[in-house]
């Protein structure tokens, strides 16, 4: 089997990895730090801003995965240099660019419809032009014949191994599974899409093997949008602790809690998400490729089982 290097083990990158290796892939993972080797992946430290070590350390590759992100309050200063580094190691190397994308490129969209990957990258917030800068870069050098690119946009995550940065994650599933109320930024009831963690995954890998997905942005198959109110009484009844209060936090509760959380603070940029419907359009990819998205039945057990199995092991 060929060489797949993954770059970043967050939540998305080792999903993808161990997909890759569960596929007979020979994986190589790239971590500032590294990290102890696991069966059928290879985890080797490399500064991925550092483009000699990346394409050093790329080399062979058939395919190369972007799923490294910088800390939420650098986006701006931080992912410029990463995919400059990543655009040369793809050119470097010829091996294909798979890069994991969001939606904060659209930027805010007027009107009632979902998402589609035909809108233009019209972000006017910092976080979302970086993002916009960095798939237009590599876009770029794919019509100009230097690399093979392809992006995939995901919504939220949620699922296992979703923890600190899911907006259904470590900030609702421990209260939910002790029957406590969660809070929730915005709007409780405006509809929202969800991407489950292993169809982020599975995008990434299929688009990889796929050269008519090259050179586009394609949606995660998403299973159809549900409020954050929605999800948590599904998750609250998976768990049998009953019906859990949900409430979304004011503009007031958040402007005070930002004075102590830069994360807070760095949401307000995409608070927009989730103070109205935020629905996304994964039909192009459907009819183009063969994943679709897990059944949200199956999603809701495995994201609870995964997260009582994680909470029981931390005592």
């Amino acid at each position: 089997m060929s060489l797949h290097v993954v770059i970043g083990f967050g939540p998305a990158g080792a999903a993808t990895a161990r997909l890759l290796a569960a596929k007979g892939h020979t994986v190589r993972v790239l971590t500032r730090s590294g990290r102890s080797p696991e069966p059928g992946i290879e985890h080797v430290a490399c500064d991925a801003t550092d483009s000699e070590r990346l394409i050093e350390v790329a080399q062979g590759a058939t395919a190369l995965y972007h799923c490294a992100a910088p800390p939420y309050a650098r986006w701006a200063s931080d992912w410029p240099p990463l995919g400059a580094a990543v655009c040369a190691a793809a050119e470097a190397t010829g091996a294909v660019l798979v890069m994991l994308g969001n939606l904060y490129g659209y930027g805010p969209v007027d009107g009632p419809g979902p998402l589609t990957e035909e809108l233009p990258l019209a972000a006017t917030g910092p976080k979302g032009r970086v993002r916009a800068a960095g798939w237009e870069q590599a876009r770029k050098l794919h019509e100009q014949g230097r690399i093979k690119a392809v992006e995939v946009r995901a919504s939220d995550f949620f699922g296992p191994g979703v923890t600190d940065g899911g907006h259904l994650a470590a900030r609702v599933m421990p209260r939910l599974l002790r029957g406590k109320p969660v809070a929730t930024l915005g709007d409780p009831d405006a509809p929202h899409s969800w991407s489950y963690l292993p169809d982020v995954a599975g995008a990434l890998v299929e688009v990889a093997g796929e050269e008519r997905a090259w050179g586009r942005g394609w949606h995660v198959p998403t299973e159809p949008a549900l409020s954050v109110r929605e999800m948590v009484d599904r998750l609250a009844a998976q768990s049998a602790t009953g019906p859990v209060a949900v409430r979304g936090l004011s503009p007031a509760v958040l402007g005070f809690a930002s004075l102590f959380s830069p994360l807070i603070r760095e949401l307000k940029e995409i608070r927009y998400q989730f103070d109205r419907p935020f629905v996304v359009d994964s039909s192009a990819y459907e009819s183009a490729f063969a994943l679709r998205a897990t059944p949200l039945d199956a999603q809701i057990k495995a994201t609870v089982e995964w997260w009582r199995e994680r909470l029981g092991a931390a005592g």
